[in-house]
């Protein structure tokens, strides 16, 4: 019951944080300042701010692919889980049950991590 009741809260906490999470696109990406004693050229300055913008994107898109990949990973863990615990007795505890959680909690918290990466 307490390894049912710790799957279904992590779960539970990578659900919300994914839709509590701001969208990467928000935050502008820093750009680098003027070259001193260099005349201003606004075209090169454009064409910066678009090339660091087409990378933003890029990184942007494939930390939302990865953290798609995680989620799903997420899912099945938690439902391997879920059948382990179902399998098991009350009077008998599987290695595989705790190192499935703890496989989990790992999982869950390299999530968040990459969330905060923003």
């Amino acid at each position: 019951m307490r390894f049912k009741f710790f799957a279904l809260a992590v779960l539970f906490l990578f659900v919300t944080s994914a839709f509590t999470v701001p969208s990467f696109g928000q935050n502008p990406v820093p750009r680098l300042g003027p070259n001193p004693g260099l005349a201003p050229d606004t075209t090169a300055d454009e064409d910066r701010a678009k090339i660091e913008k087409d990378i933003a994107k890029k990184a942007n898109r494939e930390r939302q692919a990865q953290l798609q990949r995680d989620a799903d990973n997420l899912l099945k863990l938690a439902n391997e889980l879920k059948q382990s615990v179902d399998k098991s007795s009350e009077n008998t505890l599987s290695l595989d049950v705790v190192k499935k959680a703890e496989e989990i909690e790992k999982l869950a918290h390299s999530v968040k991590e990459k969330m905060k990466a923003n």
